[in-house]
């Protein structure tokens, strides 16, 4: 083994400060290992995608048919059975885990329209929960933070791991080099790595080689997952699964003056909104049910399900009557990184971000659509199609059935969206102890993961699957990583 100056010693490394950091952190630390958990963002924006999520997390009421549903979501791109029962039983076990660290688990209302996919079989066994008597942004993360800092679990923040540390014989990992303060810190893992640091949603280059049909897409969660874990195992010579998955995409403003997409209202709520708007790609025309409810950007075509049609660029063009009803932009902070971090406060009118240029304002659509750089006559004609199919109400290119307004009443106003999710579901292969596998299928001697890098979701998502499945296999990670022998 080669001999490293190390700066720091612990038993377990725990790289990323989310749900399944903390469930790996805690488990691994409540039997008797030393943990020191890295994390990426400064103090006050970590937490990952956990703590900006809409604060749910699954509990599977029976391990039977929970195992038949996983099965069932992933469709024609299987997992490994041995994967499928260990979610299925684990699942199972969250609201324990959670009300035996002192938590409070309250199931979520409205079930059971909370079953994303309710005729798939065994979606009876669909449970979200969230900790304490509110359901809303902040609650369940700060129960969850409150295990690692009640533990006095150690934290380096703005300490984002750069590199897996592997012996050339044995392939097994020795630590991890950091990078604090623009220096490297070479940290030594006695009985191994856990990399919980997230997906790739904010990594234009993998968005690019690994997602179907975006040529960009943006977070509307935390910025700071840029694929750093995927980069770290494939070093040391991991295999990777589910790269191609997504819980995405959606429609949403970005600007570059903030680093995660802004939740439009009227594409969003099933409410009427009022005032009429269309949305129209690159060649003026519509293309889509604008208010389709999709799920988490999967869409039915041809009997399968398959990612949203995101034409880029793309414009949602409104008239007077919405522009002047109410803000846009729903900032309400019960999701999303933008209203929970970033807080920004939107206008009432909408005037500050016409302003700014997030809003472009035309006359007539014509005049509009040379300012935003359309075929004038295409969107003419796009809207006067529109608008005669409304005033005959009927939808007749892609049924949408809510909003059913003209475009009537100038100026015309038109915002520019762009491809948006909440996070890649892809990333190394783990198996059902949470060990990160070679091409070959054998694992990379004290290496685990857990969470939404690598996530067990191949296909479809059942919304609050992600941070279920970051407590169960973040225990499961912890549980094993503690069990290892420790290097001398």
């Amino acid at each position: 083994m080669k001999p490293y100056k190390w700066d720091r010693e612990t038993d377990v490394v725990v790289l990323g400060f989310g749900g399944a950091g903390v469930a790996a952190a805690v488990t691994a630390h409540d039997l008797g290992a030393e943990v020191l958990i890295l994390e990426k963002a400064p103090e006050g924006h970590h937490g990952g995608n956990t703590r900006i999520a809409a604060q749910g997390y699954l509990n599977t009421s029976d391990a039977d048919q929970a195992a038949t549903y996983l099965e069932a979501l992933c469709g024609p791109y299987k997992v490994p059975d041995e994967m499928i029962r260990t979610w299925a039983q684990e699942m199972c076990l969250n609201n324990d885990w959670v009300r035996e660290l002192g938590g409070d688990p309250q199931e979520h209302q409205h079930q059971p329209e909370g079953i994303e996919y309710p005729e798939l079989p065994g979606a009876t066994c669909v449970h979200k929960f969230h900790d304490g008597p509110t359901y809303g942004y902040s609650f369940t993360w700060q129960r969850f933070e409150s295990f690692v800092t009640e533990r006095d679990i150690p934290v380096l923040y703005e300490t984002p791991g750069r590199e897996l540390i592997q012996d050339g014989e044995t392939r097994e990992i020795l630590g991890v080099r950091a990078e604090k303060d623009g220096k490297s810190v070479l940290i030594k893992a006695r009985r191994g790595v856990v990399l919980t640091c997230g997906g790739f949603e904010n990594n234009q280059e993998m968005i690019r080689n690994y997602l179907p049909g975006v040529s960009h897409c943006y977070p509307s969660g935390t910025p700071y997952n840029e694929g750093d874990g995927i980069a770290m195992a494939l070093s040391v010579g991991a295999d990777l699964w589910h790269m191609n998955n997504f819980a995405g995409p959606s429609m949403a403003l970005k600007v570059p003056e903030y680093p995660a997409t802004f939740s439009i209202q009227a594409l969003h709520f099933a409410k009427e909104y009022p005032g009429g708007m269309i949305i129209v790609g690159p060649d003026g025309r519509r293309f889509y049910d604008e208010k389709f409810k999709h799920r988490h950007g999967k869409v039915p075509i041809n009997g399968v399900w398959s990612p949203m049609h995101v034409p880029t660029p793309m414009f949602m063009v409104f008239d007077q009557d919405m522009m002047s009803a109410a803000p846009l932009y729903n900032k309400n902070p019960n999701r999303g990184w933008t209203p929970i971090i970033s807080q920004y406060d939107w206008s009432d009118d909408n005037s500050a971000e016409l302003e700014k240029g997030w809003i472009k304002k035309g006359e007539t659509i014509e005049e509009l659509a040379r300012i935003i750089g359309l075929d004038p006559a295409a969107l003419a004609a796009t809207v006067a199609r529109w608008n005669t199919q409304v005033a005959a109400g009927e939808d007749a290119d892609f049924g949408r059935k809510l909003m059913l307004s003209p475009l009537a009443k100038g100026p015309f106003y038109a915002m520019e969206l762009s491809p948006s999710m909440i996070n890649t579901q892809g990333g190394p292969r783990r198996n059902e102890e949470a060990k990160i596998l070679r091409p070959d299928g054998r694992p990379i001697p004290r290496l685990y993961s857990a969470g939404e890098l690598g996530s067990i979701f191949s296909y479809r998502y059942q919304g609050t699957g992600n941070i279920g499945e970051c407590l169960a296999f973040g225990r499961i990670a912890g549980r094993n990583v503690a069990a290892e022998t420790p290097l001398s």
